[in-house]
């Protein structure tokens, strides 16, 4: 029995393209929010670090992630 297609791709395909680019897309748009919280809030070039470092800090993780994965050959 033939896997189920969308398109010609796979649903592992699929999955796949989106955990890696949709995901990534969403990580830019919330470092667009974060800057326009430091815009917005004033926050001046200490405050700005600080939101982006705090608040972008989850996001390190799931980049890592992805390199190891890349370097690994997982």
């Amino acid at each position: 029995m033939e896997p189920s297609t969308l398109f010609g791709l796979t649903e592992e395909q699929i999955s796949d393209f989106f955990s890696t680019w949709g995901v990534g897309a969403f990580i830019l748009f919330m470092l667009f929010i974060i800057g326009e919280i430091a815009w917005k809030s004033k926050a001046g070039k200490t405050g700005t670090i600080v939101l982006f470092f705090v608040l972008a800090f989850g996001m390190v993780g799931f980049i890592a992630k992805s390199v190891i994965q890349k370097i690994w050959g997982i």
